[in-house]
Parts: C-alpha cells; sequence; structure tokens
C-alpha cells in the first residue's frame, strides 16, 4: 500500500492540473503553497452530495434503521463507523463494546461482519448493523456525534453535517485527518492518544470519554458543538451556488477548454 502511494506521488511533476476532494477555506495554506511549487493549477473541488435537507429527510422507504432513528431524542444517538477496511483489533472492540454499554449513551454501530457478536454484548442499548445509508444516517436530527476511523470521506460527511468528532484513527492519511480535526479545525478528539494497533484503551476510558462527549452541558462538548456548526455552515456555502466548489469547477473546465483549444 505505502508503495503504490508513493508511486502515485511520483507522478504530481507529470501533471496538467491537480483536483482534490476538499473545500479551500479549510486548507487554504496548503493550496496556496501548492500554487507556488507548481507550474500548473491546483482546485479545490469539495464534495459532489445528494440533493436533500439534511436533518429534514423523512423518505425512509424500508430501511428499519432510519425508523429507529426516529424515536431517538434529538442529538441523542453516537454514530460509529470504522470504515470497510482494517479495524481494530477483537479485545479492542470488546473493550469498546463494554465502554459504550457502561456509559448509558445511545448508539449506532456499522460493525460489517462483526454485527452478530456485538449484538449480543450491547443487547438493545444501541443498534448495531451491517451497513447503512452513512450520509443520510449523519444528517438525521437525533445524531450527536460521529466516532469515526477519520478516512477522507467520512471526514467530510461529517463535517457536511456539521457533529463533531471522536477520532480512532488507524492507518495513513486518518491519522493526519484525525490531526485536522483535532487540532486544526476543533471539532474533536481523540479516543486514544498512542496511535497504534496494540495501544489498547479501556472500557473505563471509554465509557467515561462518551459520557463527557455527548452531555452536552459539558463546556467542552459545547465548544466543539459550536464549532462543528460553524464548519458545517462553511462547508454548506462551499458547494452552494457562486462557492468556491462552483467556481473552482469553472475555472478548471475554462482551463482544460483553453488548453484543448491550444493544441
Amino acid at each position: 500500500m505505502t508503495k503504490r502511494i508513493l508511486e502515485a506521488f511520483s507522478w504530481v511533476n507529470k501533471a496538467q492540473y491537480l483536483l482534490f476532494t476538499s473545500i479551500y477555506e479549510f486548507e487554504s495554506k496548503v493550496f496556496d503553497v501548492l500554487k507556488e511549487k507548481f507550474s500548473f493549477p491546483a482546485y479545490a473541488m469539495g464534495q459532489i452530495v445528494p440533493n436533500f435537507d439534511f436533518g429534514e429527510n423523512t423518505n425512509h422507504s424500508d430501511n428499519n434503521y432510519l425508523h429507529w432513528l426516529d424515536c431517538q431524542p434529538r442529538s441523542s444517538v453516537l454514530y460509529i463507523s470504522m470504515g470497510s477496511f482494517l479495524s481494530f483489533s477483537s479485545a479492542q472492540m470488546d473493550e469498546i463494546a463494554a465502554g459504550l454499554c457502561d456509559s448509558g449513551v445511545k448508539f449506532f454501530w456499522v460493525a460489517r461482519d462483526k454485527t452478530s457478536r456485538l449484538k449480543e454484548v450491547c443487547g438493545h442499548r444501541g443498534l448495531v448493523v451491517p451497513w447503512c445509508d452513512q450520509l443520510m444516517v449523519l444528517s438525521h436530527s437525533s445524531i450527536g456525534g460521529f466516532w469515526s476511523h477519520c478516512g477522507w470521506n467520512s471526514t467530510r460527511e461529517g463535517m457536511l453535517c456539521g457533529l463533531p468528532f471522536l477520532t480512532f484513527p488507524i492507518f495513513f492519511d486518518q491519522i493526519l485527518n484525525s490531526k485536522l480535526i483535532v487540532e486544526d479545525w476543533k471539532i474533536g478528539w481523540r479516543v486514544k492518544q498512542d496511535v497504534g494497533m496494540n495501544n489498547l484503551v479501556s472500557r473505563v476510558e471509554i465509557s467515561r470519554l462518551v459520557q463527557k462527549f455527548m452531555y452536552f452541558e459539558n463546556d467542552e462538548a459545547k465548544e466543539i458543538r459550536i464549532r462543528a456548526s460553524e464548519v458545517q455552515r462553511i462547508c454548506q456555502h462551499a458547494i452552494a451556488n457562486g462557492g468556491s466548489f462552483e467556481t473552482n469547477i469553472n475555472a478548471f473546465i475554462q482551463d482544460l477548454s483553453h488548453s484543448m483549444i491550444i493544441e
């Protein structure tokens, strides 16, 4: 995997354009440096999202998990997803499940192939599913926080939905994304301070952290939620008509058309 990533980067100098699924407002310094370093343009292309009202979509068809969310109080559920590939160890999963149950917080956990096992451990305190429409769930009014592996797509979707994060990165860009979430954008907390598969976070630590994170009267929890709402407004403005996403798309199309005419 590392070899493939490095190989991909080695081709950058041969590019005519650089397109990033990011929003300029959040990484303006990076884009400004890229523009200085390379002779070709770099564009922040934002993200393309379905056309629906966040938090207000009621077209639930036959999705039982959405009906379950409908029955939960506003901002009361912690959404947990660790991506489709690497995940934590079985020992860590047991600690997380136990800590969540001890916390008393309602949760919605996407667990892929571990669904049956976790249902036995978690009982009726939360909902465990193998898959869901993540953006639709994140935008549901009952979701109050996002426990994430910090994959880039998940990070962007959480930001767009105005959610604070509990970060649990495992490898590669997830670690950097966690750093951006916690230290730069200040919209989340780390579940564990030491990155590494062998560093176990105990059920007691998890229970305390989740309670603090989902307890809205806590000043620190209030602060990251206020900041998450500000980030959401920036995202929505960027992808709205006339925002930076549209501006960059149009600039890229214009540059591309111009280069084709010259050729």
